[in-house]
Protein backbone atom coordinates (compact mmCIF):
# COMPACT_ATOMS: atom_id res chain seq x y z
CA UNK A 1 0.00 0.00 0.00
CA UNK A 2 1.54 3.24 -0.61
CA UNK A 3 1.84 6.15 1.34
CA UNK A 4 -0.73 9.31 0.96
CA UNK A 5 0.60 12.57 -0.38
CA UNK A 6 0.78 13.95 3.20
CA UNK A 7 2.44 11.46 4.33
CA UNK A 8 4.88 11.45 2.28
CA UNK A 9 5.25 15.23 2.50
CA UNK A 10 6.04 15.03 6.17
CA UNK A 11 8.46 12.02 5.77
CA UNK A 12 10.41 13.76 2.62
CA UNK A 13 10.51 16.73 5.23
CA UNK A 14 12.29 15.14 7.80
CA UNK A 15 14.68 13.54 5.40
CA UNK A 16 15.64 16.99 4.16
CA UNK A 17 17.03 17.95 7.23
CA UNK A 18 18.66 14.30 7.57
CA UNK A 19 20.53 14.27 3.83
CA UNK A 20 20.87 18.56 4.23
CA UNK A 21 19.14 18.74 0.75
CA UNK A 22 16.23 20.25 -0.89
CA UNK A 23 14.22 17.93 -2.85
CA UNK A 24 10.72 19.31 -2.10
CA UNK A 25 8.88 20.91 -5.15
CA UNK A 26 6.45 22.40 -3.21
CA UNK A 27 4.94 24.68 -6.21
CA UNK A 28 4.85 21.09 -8.17
CA UNK A 29 2.66 19.08 -5.33
CA UNK A 30 0.60 22.82 -5.09
CA UNK A 31 -0.34 22.55 -8.64
CA UNK A 32 -1.03 18.53 -8.62
CA UNK A 33 -3.18 18.98 -5.15
CA UNK A 34 -4.18 22.33 -4.54
CA UNK A 35 -5.77 21.31 -1.44
CA UNK A 36 -2.78 21.49 -0.19
CA UNK A 37 -2.84 25.24 -0.18
CA UNK A 38 -5.64 25.27 2.13
CA UNK A 39 -5.00 26.64 5.38
CA UNK A 40 -5.95 23.61 7.83
CA UNK A 41 -4.51 23.51 11.12
CA UNK A 42 -2.04 20.56 11.68
CA UNK A 43 -1.07 18.29 14.20
CA UNK A 44 2.33 16.25 13.28
CA UNK A 45 3.62 13.85 15.68
CA UNK A 46 6.55 10.73 15.58
CA UNK A 47 6.35 7.86 17.32
CA UNK A 48 9.17 5.67 17.70
CA UNK A 49 8.84 1.98 19.27
CA UNK A 50 5.31 2.94 20.19
CA UNK A 51 6.48 6.22 22.27
CA UNK A 52 5.48 9.31 21.42
CA UNK A 53 9.18 10.84 19.90
CA UNK A 54 8.33 14.24 18.79
CA UNK A 55 5.09 16.72 18.53
CA UNK A 56 4.45 19.94 16.76
CA UNK A 57 1.26 21.65 15.59
CA UNK A 58 0.75 24.43 12.76
CA UNK A 59 -2.30 26.86 12.96
CA UNK A 60 -3.21 29.43 10.26
CA UNK A 61 -0.71 28.77 7.97
CA UNK A 62 -1.40 26.81 4.40
CA UNK A 63 -1.49 23.02 4.41
CA UNK A 64 1.55 22.03 2.30
CA UNK A 65 3.91 24.26 5.11
CA UNK A 66 2.15 23.10 7.87
CA UNK A 67 3.52 19.51 7.16
CA UNK A 68 7.33 20.91 6.34
CA UNK A 69 7.24 23.15 8.95
CA UNK A 70 5.59 20.64 11.56
CA UNK A 71 7.50 17.30 10.21
CA UNK A 72 10.74 19.36 11.07
CA UNK A 73 9.92 20.96 14.20
CA UNK A 74 8.33 17.30 15.79
CA UNK A 75 11.72 15.62 14.55
CA UNK A 76 14.44 18.33 15.68
CA UNK A 77 12.90 21.19 17.65
CA UNK A 78 10.87 19.08 20.15
CA UNK A 79 11.94 20.84 23.33
CA UNK A 80 11.41 17.49 25.09
CA UNK A 81 13.21 15.24 23.23
CA UNK A 82 16.45 15.74 21.59
CA UNK A 83 16.57 15.32 17.47
CA UNK A 84 15.52 12.61 15.71
CA UNK A 85 18.47 9.78 14.25
CA UNK A 86 18.35 8.38 11.06
CA UNK A 87 17.76 5.04 12.40
CA UNK A 88 15.16 6.33 14.75
CA UNK A 89 13.52 8.35 11.19
CA UNK A 90 13.37 4.82 10.09
CA UNK A 91 11.72 2.97 12.29
CA UNK A 92 9.02 5.78 13.61
CA UNK A 93 5.72 6.04 12.90
CA UNK A 94 4.36 9.27 11.32
CA UNK A 95 0.61 10.41 12.32
CA UNK A 96 -1.21 13.70 10.97
CA UNK A 97 -4.02 14.86 12.10
CA UNK A 98 -6.05 17.67 10.23
CA UNK A 99 -8.89 20.17 11.97
CA UNK A 100 -10.95 20.44 9.17
CA UNK A 101 -14.51 22.42 9.07
CA UNK A 102 -15.68 19.00 8.74
CA UNK A 103 -13.80 17.34 11.22
CA UNK A 104 -11.10 15.77 12.72
CA UNK A 105 -8.91 13.66 9.72
CA UNK A 106 -6.15 11.53 11.01
CA UNK A 107 -3.58 9.06 9.57
CA UNK A 108 -0.90 7.04 10.92
CA UNK A 109 1.98 5.95 8.54
CA UNK A 110 4.07 2.63 9.47
CA UNK A 111 7.98 2.46 9.68
CA UNK A 112 10.27 2.38 6.88
CA UNK A 113 11.95 -0.52 8.14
Amino acid sequence: MSRSVLLQLARDSIQEVLEAKNTIQKDLLIAKHPLLNQIVPTDVKLYFEGELRGSNQQVGIPLADAIIIGAKKAAFEDETQSPITTSEYLSCEVELTLHTTDGVISEKDKPIL
